[in-house]
């Protein structure tokens, strides 16, 4: 089997939140999805299952972060070109997302920051390797 990925973010308003990362690329499985869940597929071995409150607490014992005000995590992807990067980062602040912080340019590596409507962070980046110093 394939070694695979599932990030499970607990969100306040699902179809509101599916419609945000539907806008930023993500696809979504209906066959995995239903009224209080949906997954959302970013590739072949990365999965991000929004779930309801309710739902999410089926999961664990512990109080749900507000990460409105707090930061739980931050979940980082790649993409091909800083091109790349502006265009989804253009689609999600289109969708209502938030940026935090202002663009980062370290030479070798290109990154920007969104925030859904729950205050998950998302780091959007391209990366040169070959430009990476020493």
């Amino acid at each position: 089997m394939t070694k695979q990925i599932f990030i499970n973010l607990a969100v306040k308003d699902l179809q509101k939140s599916a419609d945000f990362y539907t806008a930023m690329g993500f696809e979504m499985n209906p066959q995995f999805s239903d009224d209080t869940a949906k997954c959302m597929v970013w590739s072949e071995s990365i999965y991000l299952m929004i779930l309801t409150h309710d739902k999410f607490k089926h999961f664990t014992n512990k109080p749900i972060a507000d990460t409105k005000s707090n930061i739980a995590g931050l979940y980082s992807l790649s993409l091909s070109s800083v091109e790349e990067v502006h265009a989804m980062m253009e689609s999600g602040l289109n969708a209502g997302g938030i940026e935090p912080t202002e663009l980062r340019d370290l030479g070798f590596m290109v990154q920007r920051s969104i925030e859904d409507f729950d205050g998950h962070t998302w780091e959007i980046f391209f990366m040169d390797i070959t430009k990476f110093p020493g």
